[in-house]
């Protein structure tokens, strides 16, 4: 992995203004990127070495995988934490990596815990994904989120060409559109959340509601990855804010009319068709058969070791189909990947302990020396690897509680070039809308999951092969280039609107 030495220039941090402390103008200056990308992390990770020397290294991550293509394609600046603790949090000089403007903005290591472990993933979090854990409502963690928020909107003021288009990502940046349009109103502003977006029966548990919603309608465009999620923020501005609204439009106090709709977003498929025809991922995927002692079938689960993957109700399903005597041990494998995530997240770590036992507990009992039930790695990999992965097994099962899209069921069927394959998918992931020919689930029904893998598993192979090429028609037909053109396109017919 190629990685790019060098040193960084902090400046000074600007007094606190108002309360908040936020970071001073880049002197010289003038704004030049015509396409903003805000978001909360940068494409690329920054790493010390044992010398104290400085490098970035490429970082993975859906968004990343999403947004590099069309940041490519046009001349723009990428504005994000570069993923490490600073002891003073001030102004990084901007620079090229592997083609691409990125712009750093610090944090502290206080405000990690505060606004990121803190407000982003322990309150709204679990909010926006069904309440599937308790969130935790802090004040001081509010005012952690108001205060970097404050931070990047600054930085995209200095950053952005007079009449740019700035376009903000998720969750931990809601109020960054209001706070960039109180400083520049010249800019075209877009907003996309990745993530679900509640009810007003779960929004309204929010003591902050109505700042969180009119921080979001300071963008010209508000984009969801479902119609449902656009259609329960239209209803909240509507009885929250006061506001008045014509199906998915928007006026707001100061005359602006907001669009608010869905764009599902996508991956670039060309790229994984790529990964997935040559000839090392080919070897590696009969590699990975074989060292799983070429079991008639494979079936596979890649996610991140978060309690909204369902995780456990997959595992649970398939070792009672095990145990039923419905799968047997060397004829059949699931192979799980959960890759480490949010460690220092207590709801995190005690999800860990749960899987790491629950797996120990089913080999123990189910499996047998070499061969074990369900072959467990919580690990990382890359994106290589998980291609020879998506090729090698025979079903994808991805089942979270509640998912904004899920792009690794997106992934899966771009791999299967030869059209054959299951895709096992939860009701309840915004996939499953434009992937509707995948053998839908509700991950919260056992039985029915369980009775939903062994149809995937005996089904006629041209009913596999029919249900595989209307879901690779489908991904062809809206990659990550046209997700990106449709909403840019629909940002700047905004722009003409107001």
């Amino acid at each position: 992995m190629q990685v790019r030495r060098l040193q960084l220039k902090v400046r000074e941090i600007q007094p606190k203004v108002r309360g908040v402390c936020i970071t001073a103008r880049v002197r010289g200056m003038t704004g030049s990127a015509d396409l903003v990308i805000v978001a909360n992390r940068l494409p690329v990770d920054q790493v010390r070495s044992a010398t104290g020397e400085v490098a970035w290294q490429r970082s993975p991550g859906g968004l990343v995988s999403a947004l590099e293509p069309v940041m490519r394609q046009r001349d723009g600046a990428w504005i994000g934490w570069p993923g490490v603790a600073e002891d003073e949090v001030g102004s990084y000089d901007p620079f090229t990596e592997d083609g691409l403007t990125l712009v750093p903005v610090g944090l502290s290591g206080a405000e990690i815990e505060e606004f990121y472990e803190g407000f982003c993933n322990a309150t709204l979090w679990p909010l926006y994904h069904d309440v599937v854990a308790p969130p935790e409502f802090h004040r001081e963690w509010w005012d952690a989120y108001v205060r970097v928020n404050r931070r990047f909107a600054d930085r995209a003021a200095e950053i952005a060409a007079p009449g740019a288009t700035v376009w903000v990502h998720d969750y931990q940046l809601q109020l960054v559109p209001q706070m960039l349009r109180e400083m520049r109103p010249d800019v075209a502003i877009g907003f996309f959340l990745h993530i679900p977006f509640p009810p007003s029966e779960l929004f309204m548990q929010v003591p902050w509601r109505k700042e969180i919603l009119e921080g979001m309608l300071g963008a010209d465009l508000v984009g969801f990855q479902v119609s449902g999620a656009a259609a329960n923020f239209v209803r909240l501005t509507r009885s929250l804010v006061g506001l008045r609204t014509h199906r998915d439009m928007v006026m707001t106090q100061d005359r602006r009319s907001v669009r608010a709709t869905a764009y599902p977003i996508s991956i670039d498929v060309q790229h994984f068709e790529k990964l997935a025809g040559s000839e090392s991922v080919i070897a590696r995927a009969a590699q990975i058969r074989r060292s799983l002692g070429d079991p008639e079938r494979i079936l596979l689960g890649i996610d991140r070791l978060d309690y909204t993957k369902g995780i456990l109700p997959r595992l649970r399903a398939y070792s009672e189909l095990v145990a039923e005597g419905e799968f047997r041990i060397g004829e059949t494998v699931f192979v799980q990947v959960a890759t480490p995530s949010r460690e220092r997240v207590q709801q995190y770590q005690v999800l860990r302990n749960q899987v790491d036992q629950f797996v120990g507990r089913v080999n123990g009992d189910l499996g047998a020396l070499g061969r074990p039930a369900i072959s467990y790695l919580h690990s990382s990999f890359p994106q290589h690897e998980m291609a020879a992965l998506y090729r090698a097994a025979d079903i994808m099962v991805v089942t979270p509680f509640r998912d904004g899209m899920n792009l690794v069921a997106k992934e899966y069927v771009a791999c299967r070039l030869n059209d054959d394959g299951a895709l096992v998918l939860s009701e309840f992931a915004g996939a499953s809308e434009e992937l509707s020919r995948a053998w839908l689930i509700n991950p919260y029904d056992i039985n029915g999951m369980k009775s939903t893998i062994l149809a995937a598993s005996r089904a006629d192979p041209k009913d596999t092969t029919r249900r595989m090429k209307a879901l690779r028609r489908t991904l062809r037909d809206n990659d990550v280039a046209q997700w990106a053109t449709n909403f840019l396109t629909a940002l700047e017919e905004m722009r003409q609107l107001q």
